[in-house]
């Protein structure tokens, strides 16, 4: 019960929500398609994309290349709708260079152990990987309090009322209350 789930959920309760498809250098889960799941990409059209200006924002993530369109976001803010961007700390702070409007909030899992049970019990990666995330989860919250919310994801329908509420209140009032 993941960012991924969290952010499945809220998609449910508000589907006015935008999602974006981001582009990634890693290769395929199995059942992943290219343009559904993530866009992959090769590190030269990652490389010529950069160079381009058409990210608007990318950054390294457990040793690939993660990034968000500029074109996916305003394809959906053209359509009238918010747009949920599901990006790791990195990004965010990007975003909030690039759109300074942006609301960042910052998703936590409860304990270090509990992050620890979910990527296992995921089963889609190695030893070396697992250890990785943990380390790079330990650097991403030091990051936390740079975000204008934060959401403890340790009840997933409580949390999705949470950050339901976040995005009722920015589209309401033009910014958090």
């Amino acid at each position: 019960m993941g960012k991924g789930t969290l952010v499945a959920l809220l998609r449910q309760r508000l589907p006015r929500l935008g999602l974006t498809v981001s582009a990634t250098t890693r290769e395929p889960r199995p059942g992943e398609r290219d343009g559904v799941a993530y866009y992959f990409l090769s590190n030269e059209e990652f490389d010529r994309r950069v160079e381009a200006g058409e990210f608007l924002e990318w950054a390294w993530v457990h040793g690939n290349r993660y990034g968000t369109l500029r074109q996916e976001v305003e394809r959906v803010t053209g359509e009238g709708r918010s747009v949920v961007l599901e990006i790791d700390v990195q990004g965010g702070l990007n975003v909030r260079e690039a759109l300074p409007d942006a609301v960042l909030v910052f998703i936590e899992p409860p304990s270090a152990d509990e992050l620890e049970r979910r990527l296992r019990g995921r089963g889609t990666e190695d030893e070396a990987s697992i250890e990785r995330r943990l380390s790079n989860a330990r650097e991403e919250l030091a990051c936390a309090p740079r975000y204008d919310v934060r959401i403890v994801n340790d009840d997933l329908e409580r949390a999705c009322d949470e950050l339901a509420r976040v995005i009722e209140s920015y589209e309401n009032n033009g910014g958090l209350s």
